[in-house]
C-alpha cells in the first residue's frame, strides 16, 4: 500500500546537469532516464504496492545536486542510475505511468543504497525510505530477485552461515589453517584454486588475512580508572568472525576510557544481511532478540549509557530499528535501543579522548564508509581520534566519500560495478602515498583490501579503532614492524 498518499501534480523531470545551483522549474528533462519514460497512457497499477510514504518522493525537487556524490552515476553517466533518476522511476512506476519492467528494475538493483544523496541533498530527501520499501516491493512480486545473482551455495551462506557468528568462524576455520600453514599461496600459485567452483572462488578472494580469534571475552570488563559510562557492546556477526581484533580492540580501547563493558551472551546479527535482502521478518525477529539481550525489554533499560558498535552498516541498521520494528509488537523497545546505539568513534569523541602514548610514525589517511559518513552523519569524529595518535599524519584521500564498493553483499550481486569502484578507490589511496588506510567498516575493510592486497601487501589496512589500540597498547601491526 500507499501511505499518507496525495493527488500529485505532474511529476517534475530532472534538472539540467548544468544548473545544479539554481532552482529548476523547466518540466522536460535535458537529460531524462535512459530507460522508456515516454507513457502517456496509465498502465495498470499492480495490485500490490509498495510501502512508501508518498510525500517523501514529492520531497524530490530534482535539482540534480545528488548526482556528483552518486557511485553508480559517476561511473556510467546514466541518468537512470542516479538518485533523482531512479526516484523518478519509482514515482512514475507508482503512478502507473511506467511499468515495473526488466529495465526498470535494473536500474533500480544498481543502486548501492550508500545514501551519499542524502549527504548531499539539500531538501533532506530521504532515498533510504524509498529504494528499502521499493525493492521489498520488487522482492514480493518476483521472490528472491535481491539475491538472485547469488548461487545456491552462496545464499545458503548468507542467511544461514554469515548471521552467525559461531558458525562463520566455523566456516571460515580451513581458511584460516590453510593462511597460516601456506597451503593457501601453494593453492594460489599452482592453480589448485581455479577446480573450485566461481562462487567460492569469489568469495575466497575477499578474505583478508584472518588473524587469530580472541576467544570468548568475560561478559564484564571493568572500567580503567575513573569509571566513566557504562556501555554494552555489540559484536556483530561476519566482523566478529573476520575481524576479530577489532572487536577485542574496540573493547580494551573502551575499558582505558573508563568504560564498564557488558558483552551479552544472547546476542545476535543486527539484521542487516535479511533486511537489505528484502527478508524483512528474520530481520525484524534478529532485531527483537538484539533488544531483549540488552535489557531494552527489562525496567533497568535506563541503566547503560550507551550500546556501542563497530562496524557503520550494523550501526545504521541499529539505528533504524524504530522504522523496522514500528508495527511490531516490541517497538517500544526498539525505540528505547535506537536511542542508545552509537558508533565506537561517535561514542569516544563525544566521551573525551584519554590521548595514547605509543607513537605510531606513519602517514595514514582514512576512508568515509558508507553507512558512517552518510546513514549516520558521522564524518569528523574519526579523524579527530585518529589525529590523537602521536607519530601519525593523517593526509586527505580524494573521493574519500564516494563508495567503495563493497555495499554489504552488493560485491557479489553486481561484481562487475564493485570492481569499477574498487578500482577507482584504490587507485585513490595508493595517490596519497600513505602507509596505512583506515575505515568504519568490514565490508569496506574486504573490498579495499582485495583491491590493494596485490599492489602493496605491506599497506597496513584496518578499523581507526585498531589504530588507536596499537597506539594505548604499543603493540605495532605486523605491516609497521
Amino acid at each position: 500500500m500507499i501511505l499518507n498518499r496525495r493527488s500529485p501534480p505532474s511529476p517534475p523531470c530532472p534538472a539540467q546537469h548544468g544548473h545544479r545551483g539554481e532552482e529548476q522549474r523547466t518540466q522536460t528533462p535535458a537529460h531524462p532516464p535512459q530507460t522508456d519514460m515516454t507513457h502517456t497512457t496509465p498502465l495498470p497499477v499492480v495490485s500490490s504496492q509498495p510501502k512508501i510514504d508518498y510525500e517523501l518522493i514529492l520531497d524530490c525537487v530534482h535539482c540534480g545536486l545528488c548526482t556528483a556524490s552518486c557511485p553508480t552515476y559517476v561511473e556510467t553517466g546514466n541518468e537512470a542510475d542516479s538518485p533523482r533518476g531512479r526516484i523518478y522511476l519509482m514515482r512514475q512506476i507508482i503512478d502507473g505511468t511506467l511499468p515495473l519492467d526488466e529495465t526498470a528494475k535494473d536500474h533500480l538493483d544498481l543502486c548501492l543504497n550508500c545514501r551519499a544523496c542524502e549527504t548531499a541533498c539539500p531538501s533532506g530527501v530521504q532515498y533510504g525510505r524509498l529504494i528499502e520499501p521499493f525493492r521489498e516491493h520488487m522482492a514480493r512480486l518476483e521472490p528472491g530477485r535481491p539475491v538472485r545473482a547469488l548461487s545456491a551455495l552462496q545464499r545458503w551462506m548468507l542467511f544461514h552461515i554469515f548471521p552467525y557468528r559461531g558458525l562463520t568462524r566455523l566456516a571460515l576455520a580451513p581458511a584460516r589453517l590453510a593462511q597460516w600453514t601456506g597451503a593457501d599461496w601453494l593453492a594460489r600459485k599452482s592453480g589448485v584454486l581455479n577446480l573450485l567452483p566461481q562462487s567460492l572462488r569469489s568469495m575466497h578472494g575477499m578474505l583478508p588475512a584472518l588473524q587469530p580469534h580472541y576467544g570468548s571475552l568475560p561478559e564484564i570488563l571493568p572500567a580503567e580508572g575513573p569509571k566513566r559510562a557504562r556501555v554494552g557492546l555489540f559484536l556483530g556477526c561476519v566482523a566478529d568472525a573476520l575481524y576479530p581484533q577489532t572487536n577485542y580492540a574496540t573493547a580494551k580501547v573502551l575499558q582505558k576510557n573508563g568504560c564498564e563493558v557488558w558483552i551479552p551472551r544472547n546476542q545476535v546479527c543486527c539484521g542487516a544481511l535479511h533486511y537489505h535482502a528484502a527478508e524483512e521478518k528474520p530481520a525484524q525477529a534478529f532485531a527483537a532478540q538484539n533488544c531483549n539481550a540488552f535489557g531494552m525489554t527489562r525496567e533497568d533499560w535506563n541503566s547503560l549509557d550507551a550500546i556501542i558498535t563497530n562496524a557503520a552498516g550494523c550501526g545504521a541498521m541499529l539505528k533504524d530499528y524504530s522504522h523496522m520494528m514500528h508495527e511490531h509488537p516490541g517497538a517500544e523497545a526498539a525505540d528505547r535501543f535506537n536511542a542508545k546505539v552509537r558508533d565506537i568513534n561517535e561514542f569516544l569523541y563525544d566521551l573525551g579522548l584519554i590521548p595514547p602514548t605509543h607513537p605510531l610514525p606513519i602517514t595514514a589517511t582514512y576512508h568515509d564508509a558508507c553507512h558512517l559518513r552518510h546513514a549516520q552523519q558521522i564524518q569528523k569524529q574519526p579523524r579527530a581520534l585518529l589525529e590523537k595518535i602521536p607519530g601519525m599524519k593523517l593526509v586527505p584521500l580524494n573521493e574519500s566519500e564516494l563508495c567503495c564498493g563493497a555495499a554489504g553483499s552488493y560485491n557479489l550481486t553486481q561484481p562487475e560495478m564493485a570492481a569499477q569502484l574498487g578500482h577507482r578507490k584504490a587507485a585513490n589511496i595508493l595517490a596519497t602515498g600513505a602507509q596505512a588506510l583506515f575505515t568504519g567498516n568490514v565490508g569496506c575493510l574486504m573490498q579495499i583490501t582485495r583491491h590493494l592486497k596485490a599492489i602493496n601487501p605491506r599497506l597496513w589496512i584496518a578499523h581507526p579503532v585498531d589504530a588507536l589500540w596499537a597506539s594505548y597498547s604499543g603493540q605495532l601491526p605486523t605491516e609497521l614492524r
